[in-house]
């Protein structure tokens, strides 16, 4: 992966964590404040899933900057990269679990069925991306498995020159 990518990438990220703490910080009290004459519950439950699914989004970034610096230092195929890899699949696991959760909490108001239809959906989407990530670990270890092999080769080869 090129510098120019990593940097990018990394810009990207910046840009996203800086408008999840705006999220946080500004709209977030915007939302409690406009769900006013809802029932607590409701508002509760709703402000909790916005807060959880921002903080699933910043947990991923942040992994995903890990792994860009393990790329940068080309120590990304080792052991340590899967316990990002597996941060990775358990939040966007939760970001589908808390999107699911919003359509329930969404299908008891008063909201049109396309809209709650369209938040399962962006729930299905969540969760086919998590299976995405389990192939692309996989696809990992399989490069692991094989640099492993390679080295083992050449220091026979090695040793037999």
């Amino acid at each position: 992966m090129g510098k120019s990518t990593i940097l990018t990438l990394r810009v990207v990220i910046a840009l996203a964590l800086a408008g999840s703490l705006i999220v946080q910080t500004f709209i977030v009290p915007a939302l409690w404040r406009d769900l006013d004459g809802e029932a607590l519950w409701g508002r509760i439950t709703l402000v909790v899933i916005a807060v959880l699914g921002v903080a699933t989004m910043q947990v991923f970034a942040v992994c995903v900057w890990q792994l860009l610096t393990r790329v940068r230092k080309g120590s990304v195929f080792s052991e340590r990269s899967f316990r990002y890899v597996d941060i990775i699949i358990w939040a966007v696991v939760a970001a589908a679990v808390l999107a699911f959760a919003l359509a329930v909490l969404l299908a008891q108001g008063s909201i049109a069925p396309g809209v709650v239809g369209l938040v399962c959906g962006a729930s299905l989407v969540l969760g086919g991306m998590a299976l995405l990530v389990v192939v692309m670990k996989t696809l990992l270890r399989q490069a692991i498995d094989r640099e492993d092999e390679a080295r083992a080769l050449r220091s026979e080869l090695d040793e037999v020159v």
